[in-house]
C-alpha cells in the first residue's frame, strides 16, 4: 500500500466518500505542461496576425529560424525572440487546453495521427469521458517554456489559472496534474507563493518530472541540440542544430542540469576522448567532467558557437547570465516545501534505457579541440527511466507523497498510459478502486529517493 498522508484534505488515501462522478461535485483540474509541451505563436506586433511556430510540421525549420530564434536579456531576466517586429505568444483558446492538446492541430497531423505531438490530448478526452467540462472544472495551462521556470509571467500566469478554476467551480479547491518540466514550474511557485498554493491546491499529481535534473539529455543538448521528433517524421520538423541555436539561450534548459547538490548514486560525468600533443608526441586519454566541472568544458565547447540572422551574425557561447538565473532557480526548488493540507502524487516512468552519462569522440577518433564535440554525435551510458528523465531524479521530489508509483512506460506515453489513467482515477475520486495487474511498483517510503 502507499505512504498515508497526514494532511486535512478529502480523499488523501485514494477513497472517495461517494465515490463522486456527477460533473457539478469534481474538483476542478489544472493540466500543467512541460518543456516543448505547450503551442507558442508568433504575433506581430504592429497587425496582431499569429504564425504558429511551435509545433508545426510543414515549412517548421524554416519558420522556427525566422520567428523563434531568441537570446536571453540579463537585464529583464526573459528570452527575447531576435524578430523585434514580433512577440511570443501562447494561445489561451478552449480554456488553455489548446495549446496542450494537439501541438499541431492541423488536419495533416490528425490525419496520419502523429502521436509524438499529442500532447495531453488522451487524457483531456479521458477526464471528459470521467464528467469533467471545460470551462468548468477542466483548464489547460500552456507556457513559454523558453523562460525560466520561476520567471514572473509564468507565476502570475499559474496563479490567474488556479484563481480562474478555483471561482468557476464554485470555490472548489484545485488538482493540478503536471508533466516533466511543468512540475519544476509547479514547485518554483509552491516555493515562492506557497500561501497561494496552500489557499487554491487540493491536491498535485506529478508526472515524469526531472526534480533533480535530466543530465544526459540536458548535457547534450546544451552541446549538440535536442531531435524533438525521430525517424521518417524528423524531415518534417524542426533539425537538431536549428533547435541547439534555441536552447543555449533557454534558461528552462540550464534549470534541469544535474542538481550538484543532490546525492545520485553516482554522479552524472560528461566524457570525451581528447587528442593531446606533448614533446613532439601525441597520445589520447578519456577525459571525465561531473556535474561542476562541466561547466568549462561547456564555456569550450561553445566558444565559437554562432548563426546567421538577417544577414547577420549572432554569438551563442555558452552563456554564464543564464547559469546564474538557473542557479538561482535551483536554490527555490530545493527550498520547496508541500503546505501541509496537499496531497501530492508521484508517477515515474521506468522499464527503459535513459541517458546519464554522455561521451564524444572515441579512442580511434578523438576530440581535438573541444568546440568540435558541438558537431559530434554522443554515446550514452544508460540508466533505469523513461528515456528522458531518470526513475532517481525522477522519484526523488523531497516532499511528504501519498503514494509514488512507477510504471513501465516513455517520458510523452506517460500522458497516455492507462495505468497512468487509472492511478489518476482513483486518486481524483472519480472511479472505485481497482485491481491493476502491470508493471507498477508503489514506494510506501516517501522519504525515499
Amino acid at each position: 500500500m502507499g505512504a498515508r498522508c497526514f494532511c486535512p484534505c478529502f480523499d488523501c488515501d485514494g477513497h472517495d466518500h461517494d465515490n463522486r462522478t456527477a460533473q457539478t461535485e469534481l474538483d476542478p483540474v489544472l493540466l500543467v505542461s512541460g518543456i516543448g509541451g505547450s503551442i507558442l505563436h508568433s504575433k506581430r506586433k504592429k497587425f496582431g496576425f499569429d504564425t504558429r511556430v511551435w509545433v508545426r510540421i510543414l515549412l517548421a525549420d524554416l519558420e522556427f529560424k525566422k520567428k523563434l530564434w531568441s537570446v536571453y536579456n540579463p537585464q529583464t531576466g526573459y528570452t527575447e525572440t531576435l524578430d523585434k517586429d514580433t512577440e511570443i505568444v501562447v494561445p489561451d483558446d478552449d480554456y488553455g487546453l489548446y495549446a496542450i492538446d494537439i501541438l499541431d492541430p492541423s488536419w495533416f497531423v490528425k490525419c496520419i495521427h502523429l502521436k509524438e505531438v499529442y500532447q495531453f490530448h488522451d487524457m483531456i478526452d479521458m477526464l471528459v469521458g470521467c464528467g469533467y467540462k471545460k470551462g468548468t472544472t477542466l483548464f489547460g495551462y500552456g507556457y513559454d517554456f523558453r523562460q525560466s521556470n520561476r520567471i514572473d509571467k509564468l507565476m502570475e500566469g499559474l496563479k490567474v489559472k488556479l484563481e480562474t478554476a478555483y471561482k468557476a467551480s464554485g470555490g472548489r479547491k484545485v488538482n493540478i496534474i503536471s508533466h516533466s518540466m511543468g512540475g519544476l514550474l509547479v514547485t518554483c511557485f509552491m516555493s515562492l507563493h506557497n500561501d497561494v498554493f496552500l489557499k487554491y491546491v487540493r491536491k498535485w499529481i506529478c508526472i515524469a518530472c526531472p526534480f533533480q535534473g535530466a543530465p544526459g539529455c540536458i548535457n547534450d543538448s546544451l552541446l549538440t541540440g535536442l531531435q524533438f521528433v525521430e525517424g521518417l517524421e524528423s524531415y518534417f520538423f524542426v533539425s537538431r542544430w536549428t533547435m541547439h541555436q534555441l536552447l543555449v539561450e533557454c534558461p528552462s534548459i540550464y534549470e534541469m542540469l544535474a542538481n550538484p547538490k543532490f546525492d545520485w548514486k553516482e554522479l552524472p560525468e560528461i566524457q570525451v576522448w581528447r587528442k593531446h600533443s606533448k614533446d613532439g608526441e601525441t597520445f589520447v586519454d578519456l577525459e571525465s567532467y561531473g556535474p561542476i566541472e562541466s561547466i568549462p568544458l561547456f564555456e569550450e565547447a561553445l566558444k565559437h558557437n554562432e548563426l546567421s540572422y538577417d544577414g547577420k551574425t549572432v554569438a551563442l557561447p555558452f552563456n554564464f547570465s543564464v547559469l546564474r538565473c538557473a542557479a538561482e532557480t535551483r536554490q527555490v526548488l530545493n527550498n520547496a516545501k508541500l503546505p501541509d493540507g496537499v496531497c501530492f502524487y508521484n508517477i515515474y516512468g521506468t522499464s527503459f534505457d535513459t541517458p546519464f552519462d554522455v561521451c564524444y569522440g572515441s579512442k580511434t577518433s578523438p576530440i581535438e579541440d573541444l568546440s568540435e564535440i558541438c558537431h559530434s554525435m554522443p554515446q550514452y551510458s544508460y540508466v533505469d527511466g523513461d528515456e528522458t528523465v531518470p526513475a532517481e531524479s525522477a522519484k526523488a521530489d523531497g516532499f511528504a507523497a501519498v503514494e509514488r508509483v512507477a510504471i513501465a512506460a516513455r517520458h510523452r506515453e506517460l500522458l497516455r498510459d492507462k495505468t497512468v489513467f487509472q492511478h489518476i482515477q482513483r486518486w481524483l475520486g472519480v472511479e472505485q478502486r481497482v485491481s491493476i495487474h502491470s508493471k507498477t511498483s508503489r514506494v510506501a517510503d516517501a522519504s525515499s529517493k
